[in-house]
């Protein structure tokens, strides 16, 4: 029996429920406490199998790279892409909280109907769902492949949705500091916020990070891993410390080692068997360029061992303030 359908009785569930009944529009990272140790979940099999198995209302961010079917490989290839996306669409809007974020890789590279597109999503979610729409994030980048029959592509495009107008933004965390020339300006304009110019500025929806080349120290193997500072953004903007951050197109698994390095928990999920080497080689790097410091996490095998790690730590730490 999946475990959303015997709710009452899950004390992981009941503790996770618990602690999203908060208003959590108005909050940001430094009102959390950072976990001592972040529980990753890695399970190699089909996502919306996977996803059926996760609680109602229990993911705070959905960070996800789908196959673009493109023929990459065999975990790039779908008969009719729309058919196969509107199921794991439904499954992420159950799973995910009412102050959730869902944030969607692709392109618009619409040729036929087995196309990976992100038009044909929006479409879908606009018109038959009760996704909304926050932002559309646009990946600049300098480096790409030349185009003779076509303009040479420089960016990727990234969709921003959510199930509520509650929904979980932490700007501090992303700001992009200003040059000291840029701050003694914006401190005289009189429309801004003197506070928040000091803070820094919103990176705008436009987001110039490189793509990785060959010989990135960051490359773990996967023909389409996206750089850490790109995922980096998204968790700490979209998820809060302590909260579950899931991924069911892993591929790398950036997403996990990003939660690991910013005290999060994450599940982690792919049809692909490369992803656990591909992991734990984002676990090699990971401890071997901050050899000066301790990750904690520990890797679980499945979701109930998983959701009732979280319920313990939730427990612990009520006990510890009700002190």
């Amino acid at each position: 029996m999946a475990i959303h359908n015997k709710s009452h009785r899950n004390s992981a569930l009941r503790s996770i429920l618990h602690s999203n009944k908060e208003n959590l529009k108005n909050k940001s990272s430094i009102d959390f406490k950072k976990p001592d140790k972040s529980f990753i979940l890695l399970k190699i099999d089909d996502c919306v199998k996977q996803l059926k198995q996760l609680p109602d209302e229990s993911v705070q961010l959905i960070l996800i790279d789908p196959p673009y079917n493109l023929d990459l490989a065999n975990w790039d290839n779908y008969g009719n892409y729309m058919e196969w996306a509107k199921t794991w669409l439904d499954e992420a809007y159950r799973v995910l909280t009412k102050s959730g974020n869902l944030v969607i890789f692709g392109g618009t590279q619409f040729r036929d109907e087995r196309s990976g597109d992100l038009t044909e999503i929006i479409y879908h979610c606009r018109h038959f769902t009760k996704w909304k729409l926050v932002n559309t994030i646009v990946w600049y980048y300098k480096n790409g492949m030349s185009a003779h029959r076509y303009f040479a592509n420089r960016h990727e495009e990234a969709i921003w949705l959510v199930k509520t107008d509650k929904y979980y933004f932490d700007l501090d965390s992303v700001r992009v500091q200003y040059s000291p020339e840029e701050l003694e300006k914006a401190l005289r304009d009189p429309r801004l916020v003197p506070e928040n110019v000091k803070k820094g500025k919103n990176p705008t929806n436009v987001w110039e990070i490189g793509r990785l080349n060959g010989n990135s120290l960051e490359r773990v193997g996967h023909p389409t891993q996206k750089p850490l500072e790109i995922i980096r953004r998204f968790v700490r903007s979209l998820s809060y410390p302590g909260s579950i951050v899931l991924d069911f197109f892993a591929g790398s698994g950036t997403t996990g080692r990003v939660c690991i390095e910013e005290g999060r928990h994450a599940i982690l999920v792919d049809n692909d068997e490369n992803t656990s080497s591909y992991f734990n080689k984002h676990l090699e790097n990971m401890q071997k360029i901050n050899s000066d410091k301790k990750f904690n996490f520990v890797i679980v095998d499945n979701i109930e061992d998983f959701l009732n790690s979280l319920s313990s730590i939730d427990s612990f730490n009520e006990a510890e303030e009700n002190k």
